[in-house]
């Protein structure tokens, strides 16, 4: 065995310095704190159908009449101490989902996917002030496209071999909330602010497509600021 010496052995080790790597980076999104967001409820919005059974004969029902169903979801991301979290919802504690739902036949993607958000989130009634855009949605990147091949629960992403007709298209996009918003959410359901640590390789807790959603955010350079505006920190930090 070789003995290192002792001022060796405390003497900091520093690396050489690398080449850049920074070409060809994503956009860089700025988050607001979790803090800058208003919580309240409204009514209860129960789920359409009281078993998994009865869901899938309700997407029967919609393909044979009006063909694939289109559905999609946000990822609402905030930060909270200097790491993004995303904004889910949370039914009869234990059921994680995201914001958004299916589309109506023949409505327009964006403008369809908007109305989904306001009924989900946005407050009830004429009371919208239009100065803090409490009714509006800055859509983003579609980050992911998970598909259904036939009647059942599972989704994947992509178009399994032999599958010419699947039978519901779902789109997550990423949206970039403002510096302010008031969201409103059901009394039946919670939403909750879940670190990206938390969800990534979580797919017992959270499932395949929820899991996944740090994959999809790892292409973009993240800017947290706090309530002031003020840049508190960046993501990935700039090594020297």
């Amino acid at each position: 065995m070789t003995t290192v010496p002792a001022n060796a052995r405390s003497s900091q080790i520093v690396p050489p310095s690398s080449g850049d790597f920074s070409n060809r980076q994503a956009k860089t999104i700025k988050l607001y704190p979790v803090s800058n967001y208003t919580f309240g409820t409204k009514e209860a919005q129960p789920e359409e159908d009281p078993s998994v059974s009865a869901r899938l004969q309700r997407l029967q029902d919609h393909y044979e009449q009006y063909g694939m169903r289109r559905t999609c979801e946000a990822i609402l991301v905030c930060h909270e101490h200097g790491h993004p979290h995303i904004l889910m919802l949370q039914i009869a504690n234990a059921f994680f989902k995201l914001p958004g739902d299916y589309l109506r036949p023949n409505e327009d993607e964006i403008e369809g996917f908007t109305s989904r958000l306001n009924e989900r989130l946005a407050p009830v009634g004429s009371q919208f002030n239009k100065d803090e855009h409490t009714d509006e949605w800055n859509i983003g990147d579609c980050l992911a496209q998970w598909w259904r091949p036939n009647f059942e629960t599972f989704m994947y992403p992509f178009i399994p071999p032999h599958v010419s007709r699947p039978k519901e298209c779902k789109k997550l996009y990423l949206i970039n909330l403002p510096k302010q918003k008031v969201l409103n959410v059901p009394k039946n359901m919670k939403l909750l602010a879940v670190p990206l640590f938390e969800l990534y390789d979580n797919s017992a807790r959270y499932g395949s497509q929820l899991s996944a959603i740090p994959q999809y955010l790892s292409r973009y350079n993240f800017e947290f600021v706090d309530e002031n505006d003020n840049v508190i920190g960046v993501s990935p930090a700039v090594q020297a």
